[in-house]
């Protein structure tokens, strides 16, 4: 008997956040049959604004989904940057039709509820895929005869089912994460992320088209548009420490509003809009961890939170589920092989980008001499340089 267990027995996902259902569509589209947990009662509408660059569209069109997202997506045709100490516009990076023909597939900005949604629509509609709600993984138990154990707690009852493989796709404060040997829990950046979203209709016309980023000391600010161009995202990243209970919170307008007191009128304007503010604690974990341990894999923010000064958490979590997947074919024999071969295949380049997004972290929120040093090089670059300065993170697709 090959020690991927019986082939009856699914493999089970903790987890239904974006990672999750990506991994389950992927691992479904190889023969598997999936459960897939998550600790929620139901899958709300949670979180702000993301972007999908033609690397984690490469892998939504392959499963198919790129028809269904196009709706609730925008495609910027440039990301702006500009000082908010002097108000200039520094640069612009090109994106649009320049990406989509550069790479072959769109860099789009679009609510994370939106994106969540079009998943958790097909893993409905696609035969093999269990979703249980309200159930948390608590431990695997492994024999060298028989399957493995999934313990978990499902409402008041703590209940076990038979499974060939566990993924951890329980996000920055993964549970799953524990039960790998070695990997260390996430840690707070020292970063506080304050985000809203409001109707396009109620900002300036001015910034209703192009995706905006402003760099100050110690700051920086990102506004751009979502769902189909209806809103207006916008999320202010500070340096703060983080004193309440829970890692996400209501914020207060006015305290928001200090914070950028001596920004230009027009970007204090554009943040009293917003009547409600959430702030989030910005954490991270090392990508230099352990993802797997034996027949226990884990992918997205689970194995590699990261700061979001790249952008690319959700496409690093897209490209995880479908290079996992490449390695779990239906009669795959030698699972805790096929985890580890798959765990070669993507460090180096998720610890590259951590390490750019760590790198920007420091970059956006010069002041001084740094500062001006960045601003000018930003003004002698041209458009096209900027956008092609990402290649080899944009120009991505599965099977590299």
């Amino acid at each position: 008997m090959s020690n991927n267990g019986e082939i009856g027995h699914p493999i089970i996902i903790a987890g239904a956040g974006i990672g999750g259902l990506t991994a389950a569509l992927s691992l479904r589209a190889q023969g598997h049959e999936i459960v897939l947990m998550d600790k929620a009662r139901q899958l709300s509408e949670v979180g702000a604004g993301l972007q999908l660059s033609p690397n984690a569209c490469s892998v939504l069109d392959q499963l198919g989904l790129l028809e269904d997202l196009a709706p609730y997506a925008y495609a910027p045709d440039f990301v702006k940057i500009w000082s908010a100490k002097s108000g200039e516009e520094l640069a612009r990076v090109t994106m649009g039709a320049f990406l989509k023909e550069r790479h072959g597939y769109p860099f789009w900005e679009i609510h994370r509820a939106d994106l969540q949604r079009v998943l958790l629509e097909r893993v409905q509609a696609t035969d093999g895929i269990s979703l249980r709600l309200s159930s948390e993984v608590l431990d695997l138990e492994a024999s060298p005869y028989d399957p493995l154990t999934c313990i978990f707690q499902d409402e008041e009852v703590t209940g076990n089912l038979h499974c060939k493989a566990l993924i951890g796709a329980d996000g920055v404060w993964s549970k799953t994460r524990r039960l790998v040997p070695g990997h260390e829990d996430a840690h707070f950046s020292g970063q506080v992320a304050y985000r809203a979203t409001v109707p396009i209709d109620a900002v300036p016309a001015r910034w209703r088209q192009d995706a905006n980023l402003w760099f100050h000391k110690s700051a920086h600010l990102v506004h751009y548009p979502v769902r189909g161009g209806r809103e207006l995202n916008i999320v202010g990243l500070v340096e703060e420490s983080w004193k309440d209970e829970t890692w996400s919170a209501k914020a207060n307008k006015e305290t928001l509003l200090k914070i950028f007191r001596d920004w230009p009128t027009e970007v204090r304007n554009l943040l009293t809009i917003p009547e409600t503010w959430l702030k989030w604690a910005l954490c991270s974990v090392s990508a230099a961890g352990p993802w797997t341990h034996g027949s226990i894999a884990l992918i997205g923010d689970a194995a590699h939170a990261m700061l979001p000064f790249m952008a690319q958490g959700a496409g690093m979590s897209i490209e995880d589920a479908a290079v996992l997947a490449q390695h779990m074919p239906q009669n795959v024999d030698n699972i805790p092989a096929a985890f580890r071969a798959f765990e070669r295949q993507r460090k180096d380049r998720v610890q590259h980008i951590q390490g750019i997004s760590f790198k920007n972290a420091r970059t956006f929120h010069y002041g001084g001499a740094m500062a001006f040093a960045r601003d000018t090089v930003l003004r002698l670059s041209k458009p096209e340089s900027l956008a092609a300065r990402f290649d080899d993170i944009y120009g991505w697709t599965p099977g590299q």
